[in-house]
């Protein structure tokens, strides 16, 4: 039996910390916007279907200079995001068509790669959950509530956690189904939803210390870099 992939790409955050009337995913780097790039990777991958997310009202610019201008044909789908993140992933997944295996994606990371992506959904099929991420280089340091250090993980068994983050379609949607129930919602990224409300270990997979979130406007600097380096597409 064939199984049918998808994506849900992430662009509706305002990107208040870029200091910028421009919303962060239209801010051009190298010439194109940020949110090219997250979209070129899928649309050279296997997945078959992208649901992109936008910030409510932006769905016929994002239509019109996005996905017709550099001819997205895998984005089937443009909607508007919610008041938070996981509104906006929910929202998305909803959208899917036909779909086993779902990657998320937060369009700020520019430096996906389609061997990323495939990395992702092969973790999916084995795993039904997975993200990908990469191990800490620096020590890292658990404070209390005053500020003080308070003790020291294993650095090697710490990793920082990026995006895509893979899942089996049914697994996902009923993780986001419960936590959508819930009046305090904590979780803060689509792995911690499954491993609160389906009890459901998740799998880590690399992925580069290149695929970094664009944030602030010193971010941005080290995206001009890494694309005239490219190398960050060997990843």
């Amino acid at each position: 039996m064939i199984k049918h992939t998808g994506a849900v790409v992430l662009a509706a955050g305002s990107g208040s910390r870029m200091q910028s009337k421009i919303k962060k995913q239209y801010l051009e780097i190298e010439g194109k916007p940020l949110i090219y790039y997250a979209l070129q990777a899928f649309e050279q991958s296997s997945v078959e279907q992208v649901v992109l997310v936008a910030a409510p009202g932006d769905e016929d610019y994002c239509r019109r200079e996005i996905v017709e201008t550099y001819q997205f044909h895998k984005v089937k789908k443009i909607i508007g995001g919610g008041k938070e993140r996981y509104h906006s992933v929910f929202y998305g997944l909803q959208q899917l068509d036909l779909c086993d295996y779902v990657l998320i994606h937060d369009g700020a990371r520019p430096f996906v790669t389609p061997y990323m992506i495939e990395r992702a959904l092969d973790g999916a099929r084995t795993y039904q959950a997975c993200v990908v991420g990469m191990p800490v280089k620096d020590t890292i340091k658990i404070s209390d509530s005053n500020g003080y250090a308070e003790y020291t993980p294993n650095r090697k068994s710490v990793w920082m956690i990026q995006t895509p983050q893979a899942f089996s379609f049914p697994l996902i949607r009923e993780a986001y189904e419960k936590l959508l129930q819930q009046t305090e919602v904590s979780v803060t990224d689509d792995a911690m939803a499954v491993e609160t409300f389906m009890n459901k270990k998740v799998k880590l997979i690399p992925g580069s210390y290149y695929n970094i979130k664009i944030t602030t406007p010193e971010d941005l600097k080290t995206a001009e870099v890494f694309l005239k380096d490219q190398s960050y597409k060997e990843f």
